[in-house]
């Protein structure tokens, strides 16, 4: 969550945040409202609980009708100290519920909504084909690397199975992201893909973004996590960091589950849009003044793994109103798609600066005392990258060149076949 001192001391600062992402800036006067309530709440606790104190004292030295008297006048202020508590309470908790609506500040990102991003940066050529161009899905089914019909006859609508060469290259893709995070310095992770609701919610993806969400209801509350941030973010839930030697970094592994509500209609044909499928997440814990040069690291890397598979793509600055709740500023790795004649997402590297840190009470120690670390994310290689690749390799008679940077993953492989 933000700063709540910073809201009280600067409300125009989170006013022009929720106006550049589009938002209503109404909700800052409804939580500072809330707040004077429950220092108000708390103000008339307090005092009564000093009284009833003090008239402990009294009762233990009175006696006879007196002590009878205080005694009395004791009960009546017990019951208005429990009264005035759970009020302080539920104000804190409304306080907190309000708190919690408002997303990151923006810092540094476009104003605006999607189409209103800015571009960082067009990498490679967009390649010409002298063949009319298949989309992957079609040149995958020449492979025989992804089945559909099959998926969704087993768990219905974008599920899909990888097949043969389609299962190689998703290992080869995610093999290549581990090694590469590995040799700069992160720690390989295997993540739980089920998650508590505190997990869910400290890293921003519950509230406005629950429907996209699986849950796991009856005697569970269990959460299927989108991505592998939520398990690495709270990995340090509730302890004090030492980041006096630098970052601490994570790439994590997981299956990755989405309901993609909302989305029906968007690239329903193929994988850019499905309802599973896997990743390697890099994760970083920092100091707030190392999160911004982090960030750009972070690209950097994204940026290595995009020449693996020499796919064209170009950089964008996200637009603030297209930032997810936790992300304070994103930049997005999109693939030339051929067959779509535009650019698809296909990594993403946000700062969440201490908005996550904040929730999940994960902290550093400094000369000033405690404060809240950074937390940053990045995607290194996901299932995704099979459409870029297949679409941006492929050949006239069907076959598809692998790229060099993914050939020692997959045996020294240069190409898939089409499959009679």
């Amino acid at each position: 969550m933000i700063d709540l001192r910073q809201l009280r001391e600067n409300p125009d600062l989170v006013r022009d945040a929720q106006r550049a992402r589009r938002r209503d800036a109404g909700v800052v006067d409804s939580v500072l409202a809330a707040d004077s309530s429950w220092r108000e709440a708390t103000a008339a606790f307090e005092s009564a609980r000093a009284e009833q104190k003090s008239f402990g004292k009294k009762v233990a030295q009175a006696k006879g009708e007196e002590k009878q008297e205080l005694l009395a006048q004791v009960k009546g202020l017990a019951a208005d100290v429990k009264r005035l508590e759970a009020e302080a309470g539920d104000a804190l908790a409304e306080r907190d519920r309000l708190l919690r609506t408002i997303p990151n500040l923006a810092e540094g990102a476009p104003e605006g909504l999607e189409a209103d991003f800015v571009l960082r940066e067009t990498v490679g050529e967009i390649p010409a084909f002298e063949a009319p161009v298949k989309d992957h899905l079609e040149i995958a089914e020449g492979l025989k690397a992804i089945d559909m019909a099959r998926g969704a006859k087993v768990s219905g609508a974008r599920f899909y199975f990888l097949t043969g060469v389609g299962a190689q290259l998703e290992l080869a893709i995610l093999n290549a992201a581990i090694d590469q995070a590995t040799r700069a310095g992160f720690t390989p992770m295997i993540t739980p893909t089920l998650v508590l609701p505190e997990s869910m919610e400290g890293t921003g993806f519950l509230g406005e973004h629950a429907d996209e969400v699986y849950h796991l209801d009856k005697d569970d509350d269990l959460y299927l996590v989108g991505t592998s941030e939520v398990a690495l973010a709270s990995y340090h839930r509730d302890e004090v960091l030492d980041l006096s030697d630098g970052p601490i970094r994570y790439a994590g592994w997981s299956a990755c589950y989405r309901r993609e509500a909302g989305s029906y209609g968007k690239d329903t044909r193929g994988i850019i849009r499905v309802h599973q499928f896997h990743k390697v997440e890099m994760f970083s814990y920092c100091r707030i003044e190392d999160s911004y040069a982090e960030h750009e690291r972070l690209l950097d890397w994204e940026r290595e793994m995009m020449a693996r598979i020499d796919v064209p793509y170009r950089i964008i600055d996200t637009a603030a109103g297209d930032l997810g709740t936790s992300a304070a500023r994103k930049f997005d790795c999109e693939a030339w798609m051929p067959s779509q004649e535009t650019y698809r997402e296909l990594t993403s590297t946000s700062n969440t600066t201490q908005f996550q840190a904040r929730r999940l009470n994960i902290r550093e120690r400094t000369e000033d005392g405690l404060r809240p670390v950074a937390t940053l994310n990045g995607t290194l290689g996901t299932t995704r990258f099979i459409a870029a690749i297949l679409e941006n390799h492929q050949q006239p008679d069907g076959s598809v060149v692998v790229p060099e940077g993914l050939r020692p993953f997959l045996g020294g492989r240069e190409v898939f076949e089409v499959v009679a």
